[in-house]
């Protein structure tokens, strides 16, 4: 595999959404977390808890998602973080029938230290990012005071989400995401 490993191979954070809304979500994010700290040059240091969210522009109804976001400390090159974790979806299960179909897994590589980047198969930060409550409600527990490069400290984007329903999880209710050390 060319340019695996980031420029200087030095450590960065990324961060890593983490949905699902078929089959089991609590299994996948276990079995999701085991692969990431399987990956060369990458150690999952956090997992956020999980939280239940409505699905957000899909045509038809679907069942509600099961999320979360992990952070990772990686020298792998972004490109190579997110050919692995579309490796690890479709070793997951994972199928692409149509866009926004519910899905068994999905791994979206949010932020890579504070590079920015755009190309036809790559964007960071995640584009989307700012606009999803199962992002940032996560995000912000595992770094508060993060600033997104070009969007902006988590917080201050927390009102432009307020309407989307989201609710996180407990261990009283649901079952807990696996816990990894930071």
């Amino acid at each position: 595999m060319k340019n695996t490993r980031s420029p200087g191979s030095e450590t960065v954070r990324a961060y890593v959404a983490f949905g699902a809304n078929l089959g089991n979500p609590f299994a996948a994010l276990d079995a999701a977390l085991d692969a990431l700290a399987a990956l060369p040059d990458t150690r999952v240091t956090a997992c956020s808890s999980c939280y239940r969210s409505a699905p957000i522009g899909v045509p038809a109804r679907q069942p509600d998602y099961i999320n979360a976001v992990i952070a990772l400390g990686t020298s792998l090159a972004p490109r190579s973080l997110l050919d692995a974790l579309l490796d690890i979806e479709n070793d997951i299960g994972r199928s692409r029938d149509a866009a926004l179909a519910p899905r068994t897994i999905d791994l979206d590589l949010l932020l890579h230290g504070d590079m920015t980047l755009a190309t036809p198969a790559l964007t960071l930060p995640h584009p989307r990012l700012h606009l999803r409550a199962f992002v940032l409600l996560p995000l912000i527990e595992l770094a508060p005071e993060l600033v997104i490069p070009g969007i902006g400290r988590l917080t201050e984007l927390l009102p432009a989400v307020a309407n989307q329903r989201i609710v996180r999880l407990n261990s009283s209710t649901e079952t807990p995401a696996p816990q990894r050390d930071a």
